[in-house]
């Protein structure tokens, strides 16, 4: 069994958010982290392949025999777009992803954005506020 590769760091998240490039990111970056620190009451910690994540909790893939940490949310300014990790699974919450506006979505747990000014943070706040809990709930953390 291959160890898991994204794990937490003691690295500064305001520090690296401070070096994403291009500035429009980097500004996005910032508020966006504001969003998350107002609904999530956990602290946010640089995951090594620059994300930045909230809380955590242990699981075990059922398929791949693979266990490890993992963020109960997070966000990562990438050089295409800004992916936000929903880990409950972004399909449980196609209501308020119809109101979100302008974004795209994987078959698991990542929405992406291009800019934060496409989409509307209160829904995005309801979005991360209700998969932490139903994360917490789950995985009793």
């Amino acid at each position: 069994m291959s160890e898991i590769k994204t794990k937490p760091t003691n690295l500064d998240v305001d520090g690296f958010l401070m070096s994403v490039e291009p500035e429009k990111k980097r500004m996005d970056s910032m508020e966006l982290k504001k969003v998350f620190d107002s609904v999530v009451n956990e602290k946010a910690t640089l995951w090594n392949n620059n994300m930045i994540g909230y809380g955590s909790f242990h699981y075990k893939s059922e398929k791949s025999k693979q266990e490890g940490d993992w963020p109960l949310t997070a966000f990562s300014p990438r050089k295409r777009y800004i992916a936000i990790y929903i880990m409950s699974g972004v399909e449980n919450y196609k209501e308020l992803l119809d109101r979100l506006g302008k974004h795209k979505i994987s078959a698991g747990s990542c929405i992406y954005i291009n800019k934060l000014q496409d989409i509307n943070l209160d829904i995005l706040k309801e979005i991360i506020s209700t998969s932490v809990a139903d994360m917490k709930r789950i995985y009793n953390v």
